[in-house]
């Protein structure tokens, strides 16, 4: 096996959750370009199917399903659906998330409960799910998005609920890494700094002073930056990595 080889995801199964858009959407295209059959999920069937039929036109085999990853009922169906349609799940990104601003003393106790329903609650219900298949079959991988916001505070724009999510999620990777490393599943993640999407408005003047000019590269990544580091983290490449959070950020957090 040469080195290219262990980057090969050719006949595992890959499911990404919030994969119809942006980040997501980038991830599930690296995914299927390694050789993954992808499964990807949205909020509504519309927008996971088109993502779908977008990654099939690339010649990815991809399926697309509807999920609430904070109701632990519908993630149990998921699962099964994609298991029954692809196989097993192989790889697993938990990418599905949210952001709502808001000074901490002005911002609703609804926005933390969502927050933490969508980008805690949601890792840990589709991490369990899919490990407890995982681990009566030898393993598999599991790849969390974080964000360097679990180390740092984002400014001008408050966000106490997203920071406090993320550093949850990094820290959850690192407690399923070490009790699920018996079983063979590797649990990894990454943590984005500032990336451009239609969602995340980096270069308007009022935020490039703040999210871009402070970043030793001088400028927002791209999702499709990202694809490859999850692609490593999924794949024989990085078979002793686990508990892992590799930060890709532009130098962001150096300073």
């Amino acid at each position: 096996m040469t080195v290219m080889d262990t980057f090969d995801l050719t006949g595992k199964v890959a499911l990404v959750t919030g994969g119809s858009r942006g980040i997501g959407r980038a991830i599930a295209q690296a995914l299927g370009e390694a050789g993954a059959a992808v499964a990807v999920t949205a909020r509504t069937e519309d927008a996971a199917e088109q993502a779908a039929v977008e990654l099939r036109g690339a010649g990815i085999r991809s399926f697309g399903i509807a999920l609430e990853v904070s109701d632990a009922a519908d993630v149990e169906r998921a699962v099964i659906a994609v298991s029954e349609q692809f196989g097993e799940i192989d790889v697993l990104v938990n990418n599905a998330g949210i952001s709502i601003g808001g000074a901490a003393l002005e911002v609703d106790d609804q926005v933390w409960r969502d927050v933490m329903a969508t980008n805690l609650d949601g890792v840990w219900f589709c991490s369990r799910a899919v490990a407890r298949r995982m681990s009566t079959r030898g393993g598999g991988t599991i790849v969390n998005i974080g964000s360097m916001s679990a180390e740092i505070v984002n400014q001008p724009r408050w966000q106490i609920s997203y920071l406090t999510s993320k550093a949850a999620v990094h820290q959850l990777t690192k407690g399923l890494a070490a009790e699920w490393a018996p079983l063979g599943i590797r649990v990894n993640a990454i943590a984005p700094g500032y990336i451009h999407t239609d969602m995340s408005p980096v270069y308007e003047p009022q935020y490039k002073p703040w999210c871009v000019d402070p970043a030793p590269m001088k400028r927002a990544g791209e999702p499709h930056e990202l694809g490859p580091a999850v692609v490593f983290l999924a794949s024989a490449a990085s078979s002793f990595m686990t508990g892992s959070i590799v930060t890709i950020d532009g130098g962001f957090t150096l300073h």
